[in-house]
C-alpha cells in the first residue's frame, strides 16, 4: 500500500503492533483487573460505585497498559508515524464514549450496566483483529457479546455477574494472546 511517500505493508505494520503491545497481553491483563475491581465494588460496595469504577478504570486502561509495558522494560508505543497508531487511538476512545450510553441506560435498568458494557467492549475488539492481525480478537469479541446478551436476558438478577464474567474472560484471553505471540516467535 502506498501512503504519500511511505510504502507500508499491512502485515509488517500488524507485526510491529503485536511486538510492541505483546499481542495485546498487557492490555487484556489490565482490562481484566479493572473489570474485576469494578465487579468487586459492585458486589461489596454499591452499583453506582461499580459503574464509576468501570468508567474511570476503563478510561485509564491505556495509561495503565503503558505503565505495565514500561515496568516490563518494553517499548511503550509504536514508532512516530506508524500507520496503525491513529487506528489504535481511535479504537481506544470508543469504550469510554460507549460506556456513557451504558451509564445512561443504567439509570433505568441498573442490572443491565455490565451486560451493556460487555457488548460495547466486545464490539470494540472487532477492529483489533485487523490492528494486530490476530483472529483471536474476533473470538474475544464474540464471547463478550454472547455472554453479555446471555447475562442480560437470563441472569439479570445479580448486578455484578457481567463484571466478574468479563474480568475472567479478559484474563483468559490475555493468556491466550500471550501464548499465541510466543508461538509466533518460535
Amino acid at each position: 500500500m502506498q501512503i504519500g511517500q511511505l510504502s507500508v505493508r499491512i502485515d509488517q505494520a500488524q507485526r510491529e503492533v503485536r511486538e510492541v503491545y505483546v499481542g495485546g497481553f498487557f492490555g487484556q491483563l489490565v482490562s481484566g483487573i479493572v473489570w474485576l475491581i469494578a465487579a468487586a465494588i459492585g458486589t461489596w460496595v454499591s452499583p453506582g460505585a461499580a459503574m464509576l469504577a468501570l468508567w474511570v478504570g476503563g478510561s485509564a486502561i491505556f495509561p495503565l497498559t503503558t505503565l505495565a509495558l514500561r515496568l516490563s522494560r518494553r517499548p511503550v508505543a509504536l514508532p512516530p508515524g506508524h500507520p496503525m497508531a491513529s487506528l489504535a487511538m481511535q479504537i481506544a476512545f470508543t469504550v469510554p464514549i460507549g460506556l456513557l450510553l451504558a451509564l445512561a441506560m443504567a439509570q433505568y435498568q441498573p442490572q443491565w450496566f455490565f451486560p451493556a458494557s460487555m457488548l460495547i467492549v466486545g464490539a470494540h475488539y472487532l477492529p483489533f483483529a485487523f490492528l494486530y492481525g490476530m483472529r483471536l480478537f474476533i473470538w474475544l469479541a464474540a464471547v463478550l457479546v454472547v455472554c453479555g446478551l446471555a447475562i442480560a436476558l437470563w441472569l439479570p438478577g445479580w448486578f455484578s455477574t457481567g463484571g466478574w464474567v468479563t474480568g475472567i474472560i479478559l484474563l483468559v484471553f490475555a493468556l491466550l494472546l500471550r501464548r499465541s505471540i510466543l508461538r509466533q516467535a518460535e
